[in-house]
């Protein structure tokens, strides 16, 4: 029988080796004349000059994969997806031939709007930030080029790659393309945990089988997004561990953790002098360039040298709690908004029995959002039968018992190198602390 999307370039292509661009980790992304078309666009091209983990090439020297680089493999994914679900009538029923190319061109699409350093700069919650999704709206423009070339390209509106990129409208065929782009099991995990890992020189992301994972897709009982069936649970199990590995080793590392606070509190005191929409259409280079010329004279511009300058000086972690070890420092700080952490941190400073300079101690607590959590349910064929994951894997329910946040995030104190050692010695450092939060 064939293939509902058997017409489109990019999955034929896909199946039979025609024009590809290589990407690590040997991976043969399809590469046809209307993808170059896309990726040569000048707002495309900018994600070449933007790196995906940010601040993490700081503990991590092999982490400087750029978006350019994750988009391609998202969308080398989306293929994938695409082609193993039209094998499912539920799937290739309410999923057109051009609803399918519109996903294509949301996974190509789905990071157009991130600028350097975006996601720690989003978790600050700062009144005037406009978000990553009103940049790509910009980016998709009626004058842009990347308008143009969807329309002429690939017949499709800018507007429905927007909507599914950043929901407007609904309809069953668009749950399901959006459980593919963002859902417990989409192409964009399956591509940064597998990347991420591999430019980090760490194994975690890809200890599980993403072949057996792909090949066991299908469509869940109410038909509005992905369930596996029972051969993949183990690649989904592991899927979910390799996640939350990933981010207890290296998104959330201590010293990773340490550059984005120092980076965070440089932002919040810069941000008021900076024509943010101009900042962030920057390349990565010249956004660091514009915030260190920003700090000229004030405390961060310390912090921005140390991150940034000719010599790598990062603030050493003092100490740090977890939920389960110290609850009542944890709840003084997680999930409260930065603005309130500055307050405390400064409270705390001014308490301290010995001289500590404006930026010489910051505090890290856990963002106010949360992490999305793995649920999706495992279809047993002999039964007819659904079940969710948690329900059936005891890997999956001993994380799910807690927060997954709760698990791999901890409130931390970092200092200066000059104050660090006296900050380790004070008995009492968990009091103060709490103290600092409480006040009015």
């Amino acid at each position: 029988m064939r293939h509902p999307y058997g017409d489109i370039a990019e999955l034929a292509e896909l199946q039979a080796g025609g024009p590809l661009i290589r990407i690590p980790d040997r991976l043969n992304v399809p590469f046809t004349p209307r993808v170059r078309a896309l990726v040569d666009t000048p707002e495309y091209q900018r994600l070449a000059h933007i790196s995906q983990l940010g601040l993490s090439s700081k503990v991590y020297p092999g982490a400087t994969h750029t978006r350019f680089e994750h988009a391609l493999g998202v969308f080398y994914n989306a293929c994938r997806y695409l082609w193993q679900l039209g094998k499912d009538p539920r799937f290739a029923d309410v999923v057109t031939p051009h609803h399918a190319e519109v996903l294509l061109t949301a996974a190509l699409l789905h990071d157009i709007g991130h600028w350097p350093f975006c996601h720690p700069i989003e978790d600050l919650h700062l009144a005037d930030i406009p978000s990553h999704e009103h940049f790509a709206s910009a980016y998709l423009a009626e004058d842009r080029e990347l308008a143009q070339v969807l329309r002429s390209e690939w017949q499709v509106e800018p507007g429905e790659v927007l909507d599914l990129l950043h929901p407007a409208s609904d309809s069953p065929a668009l749950r399901l393309m959006r459980s593919i782009l963002s859902g417990p099991i989409d192409i964009d995990k399956l591509d940064y945990l597998e990347r991420d890992s591999l430019h980090c020189g760490v194994p975690y992301g890809r200890n599980f089988d993403r072949e057996r994972l792909v090949q066991s897709l299908v469509v869940n009982a109410a038909g509005d997004g992905l369930a596996i069936s029972s051969k993949g649970k183990t690649a989904a199990e592991l899927m979910v561990f390799a996640r939350y590995v990933m981010f207890t080793e290296v998104y959330w590392h201590h010293a990773v953790r340490s550059a984005t606070c120092m980076l965070a509190r440089s932002f919040v005191e810069l941000h008021p002098r900076l024509d943010l929409h101009a900042l962030f259409e920057q390349r990565e280079a010249d956004f660091v360039s514009t915030l260190r010329d920003s700090a000229a004279g004030l405390p961060v511009a310390e912090l921005l040298d140390g991150l940034f300058g000719t010599r790598r000086r990062l603030h050493k972690r003092v100490a740090e709690f977890s939920l389960e070890q110290a609850p009542d420092v944890y709840r003084s700080y997680a999930g409260r908004p930065y603005a309130e952490i500055i307050a405390a941190t400064e409270r705390f400073r001014q308490q301290l029995p010995f001289a500590v300079g404006p930026v010489d101690v910051l505090i890290d607590g856990p963002p106010v959002h949360k992490e999305v959590e793995f649920k999706v349910d495992i279809y047993f064929p002999k039964l007819d039968r659904y079940r969710s994951l948690g329900e059936v894997s005891p890997v999956v329910s001993a994380l799910a018992r807690s927060q997954f946040d709760d698990d791999v995030k901890r409130v931390r104190v970092f200092a200066a190198a000059a104050v660090v050692d006296a900050l380790r010695e004070l008995p009492d450092l968990s009091a103060r602390l709490i103290a600092a939060a409480e006040s009015p």
